[in-house]
């Protein structure tokens, strides 16, 4: 009876995790889109406010949202077959770069017609360093996994970097969009911030959430008993990596 508990309270422990973080994720893009929707007037293509509006909507929807979930498929999906669940996850991925590509058009777009500087704050410069190291990861996924070109031996070695830089990533993403907020509240109610006004409470909620989104996706994605059980391709390249990391050559299939 003990035996087929723990498994069971295991299985219903990761479903309330993992809905907490959909919840935690949907309710961040809902309210970066309440924010700008009812406090910065909507949002438009047209190179005014409204068109920067999207940059905020878009980086948290792709670079943060997608992006966890595409991390997350592979502790969801555990019982389905391997290549279906990669594809899934480079689609996610694929998808999340081109929302987030169409953020960055947007604010640089609506910085050019408003005669606005680009590139000169901390927010800026984490914001394309994670754009430009997302979609090196994506083509690095793509050629290293999806359809491998590398070798096996390559392939054991960058493994554990792309799992890595897929978390880092996805920091990067949580922190870039915390200095965003701050710098977005202090260009708009910097002489009424410090009096909790609506707007302001409603953006910090908003950091907090994002926060709380990130650090459950990292615990769901690192905890050992949720991790996808191994597979005759996983076995191989863990061989390749310890005979790479313990010296020799290692032996072909």
């Amino acid at each position: 009876m003990e035996d087929s508990s723990a498994p069971r309270s295991a299985r219903s422990t990761f479903a309330w995790l993992v809905g907490g973080s959909q919840v935690l994720g949907v309710t961040s893009v809902v309210l970066t889109g309440v924010w700008m929707g009812h406090y910065h007037g909507g949002f438009a293509w047209d190179g005014t406010e409204q068109e920067f509006n999207l940059h905020p909507l878009c980086m948290i929807l792709g670079l943060v949202f997608l992006q966890g979930d595409a991390i997350l498929v592979y502790r969801v999906f555990r019982n389905e077959a391997k290549k279906n669940v990669k594809v899934l996850h480079g689609i996610i991925h694929l998808l999340a770069l081109i929302i987030s590509i169409v953020g960055m058009v947007a604010v640089f777009d609506s910085h050019r017609a408003a005669k606005y500087p680009n590139m000169y704050s901390l927010h800026s410069w984490c914001g394309m360093a994670t754009v430009v190291l997302f979609s090196l990861q994506w083509v690095m996924g793509l050629l290293f996994f999806l359809f491998p070109v590398a070798s096996s031996w390559l392939r054991a070695t960058y493994l554990p970097v792309h799992a890595f830089c897929g978390l880092g990533l996805l920091a990067m993403a949580v922190g870039t969009s915390l200095l965003g907020i701050t710098e977005k509240l202090l260009f708009s109610i910097m002489s009424s911030y410090s009096r909790f006004p609506p707007q302001g409470v409603l953006a910090n909620v908003l950091g907090l959430l994002l926060v709380c989104f990130g650090v459950l996706l990292c615990y769901i994605i690192t905890r050992e008993e949720y991790r996808w059980p191994p597979n005759p391709e996983e076995e191989s390249l863990a061989v390749h990596f310890k005979t790479l990391t313990e010296g020799g050559s290692p032996t072909m299939p």
